[in-house]
């Protein structure tokens, strides 16, 4: 005990690293600088990811049999004839691929791989109107980049419950998870990959008090996948050969939350079956579920637990202020608080020495190395709110994190 709290007095003291149960990860200063190109600040440099045009956003990472790293991220277009953030980020965010030699910076774009299929000619699939959320995963030797689809329902009948629902609420509401796989980067550069007709995973429960597409029947208890799945993420459980799906649904007890749950496959690509009972489910003072979202898990063999980093809108599972948080589980599927809940705050140390405080720093994706432990964050980030904005002004962070296990 006296040797964890002396760590943890050095800890709070020179905010250099965070210690999770028997592992401790240190973040590392971030190669950017703080500019100002128009209507907002941005941090650009090597280790940021932004686009002339584009909001950029969620970037998930893998290392490719070239030796390369490989990243996958949602992009959609900027400018002042389109969409502000909060509506385009579901009107037409579409999936982009960059690649680097380096993990933690580098990163230059190659090509759109996927996008809603209604520009393909498809406005009924499932996925027509936007793609969203990229998770790559490699499973024996094969990829699987899981994400969001979404589509327009179209407006609703005059007295019926969605009728007053904005085209983007709409869209919002009809979001579910799908998978597309594919046998190596080549192929997927070569178009050579395989995209399924209907989603990986669909809301069981549709409740809300008012306002609602498609509702299910009066009095029916919501479950975790409500109204919504998304920001999917995906671990392989060695205990008994199962793939977990983690995914984000939203409940209304009595306002807005996120909320999470996991379906069991046994497959990388299901079917997944959900369970009923909620995961990272920490209550606030009123007894009801923190508002979260953006789970990342991963398997450390060594401590033979699961650990989780995801957004905590409100710092109830921080322990502190709003963040991301970590959590841990020894099944994956009941999770608890560890004493350094504080996975990073709203804050980024760059190399010149200064420190930059940030608005949004969320859809946490993480490189994990051959010992189970995390080498780089890619992060979504914004300096101001972007919501009402149109100018481009979110990137893509990637941290350097420099972990260890703690006999």
């Amino acid at each position: 005990m006296k040797v964890k709290t002396i760590i943890s007095s050095l800890i709070l003291a020179l905010n250099i690293s965070f210690i999770h149960a028997q592992i401790q990860i240190h973040p590392s200063k971030v190669d950017v600088q703080l500019t100002n190109t128009g209507q907002s600040p941005l941090l650009q440099g090597p280790a940021a990811l932004n686009q002339d045009g584009y909001f950029v956003w969620g970037g998930s990472v893998v290392k490719g049999e070239d030796g390369k790293y490989h990243m996958f991220y949602a992009r959609w277009i900027s400018g002042e004839e389109h969409e502000k953030f909060s509506d385009g980020w579901l009107i037409n965010s579409e999936i982009a691929y960059a690649v680097s030699d380096y993990p933690d910076h580098g990163f230059e774009f190659v090509k759109v791989v996927l996008r809603g299929r209604a520009r393909d000619g498809y406005p009924e699939a499932w996925d027509a109107q936007s793609v969203h959320n990229p998770h790559i995963k490699k499973f024996d030797g094969k990829y699987y980049l899981y994400h969001t689809g979404s589509k327009y329902p179209g407006k609703q009948p005059p007295g019926s419950p969605g009728a007053k629902l904005s085209k983007r609420d709409l869209v919002q509401q009809s979001q579910q998870l799908g998978v597309v796989t594919f046998d190596s980067i080549e192929d997927l550069l070569e178009g050579n990959i395989t995209r399924y007709n209907k989603p990986l995973l669909s809301p069981r429960t549709r409740v809300k008090p008012n306002n609602v597409l498609n509702p299910s029947p009066k009095g029916t208890k919501s479950l975790p996948d409500n109204l919504i799945v998304v920001n999917p993420a995906v671990v392989f459980r060695p205990s008994d050969g199962k793939y977990l799906l983690y995914f984000k649904g939203n409940i209304y007890t009595p306002s807005w939350r996120g909320v999470h749950g996991v379906a069991i496959g046994d497959t990388p690509i299901g079917p997944f079956y959900p369970k009923d009972k909620y995961v990272f489910d920490v209550k606030d003072e009123n007894g009801q579920l923190a508002s979260a979202e953006d789970p990342y898990v991963w398997y450390h063999s060594k401590s033979q637990k699961f650990y989780a980093v995801f957004k905590d809108f409100t710092g109830k599972i921080t322990k502190g202020e709003p963040g991301l948080a970590i959590m841990n589980s020894t099944d994956g599927e009941k999770w608890e608080q560890m004493e350094q809940s504080m996975f990073m705050p709203l804050e980024l140390q760059l190399k010149n020495g200064s420190k930059v405080q940030v608005k949004r720093l969320e859809r946490p994706q993480l490189l994990i190395d051959e010992n189970g432990l995390p080498k780089v964050l890619y992060a979504a980030c914004a300096i101001e709110g972007p919501n009402a904005k149109k100018d481009g002004s979110s990137f893509n962070i990637q941290v350097p994190l420099k972990g260890e296990f703690l006999e």
